[in-house]
């Protein structure tokens, strides 16, 4: 699982790039914590393009990114998941915290 940043006018986008799960989780979510903290952005994307997979792992990351975002009074959203990531995520329920952008 890899993680790379992009930041431009408050807006954070981190696209995540591998495989989502409870092994890759936990560091995972130490470098998102560790680019919000340090952009202080108010707006912040998940962009999944580069899945390959995802677990219920991953809408844990979400959840968590969610939450340090509005702590910093900023919002997340996630766009151009996969079709297997988007599986678990409707499965989860999770659109209605945190707003998925899909292609169409």
């Amino acid at each position: 699982m890899n993680i790379a940043s992009a930041y431009e006018n408050g807006k954070l986008t981190l696209y995540l790039q591998g495989e989502l799960d409870h092994h890759s989780a936990r560091p995972a979510m130490k470098a998102i914590e560790r680019e919000l903290e340090q952009s202080l952005a108010r707006e912040c994307v998940l962009d999944m393009s580069g899945l390959t997979f995802m677990d219920s792992s991953g809408i844990a990351l979400i959840l968590k990114a969610h939450k340090l975002a509005a702590a910093q009074g900023g919002k997340v959203w996630i766009e151009h998941p996969s079709r297997q990531a988007m599986r678990v995520m409707e499965t989860s329920g999770i659109e209605r915290i945190v707003p998925i952008a899909q292609e169409t």
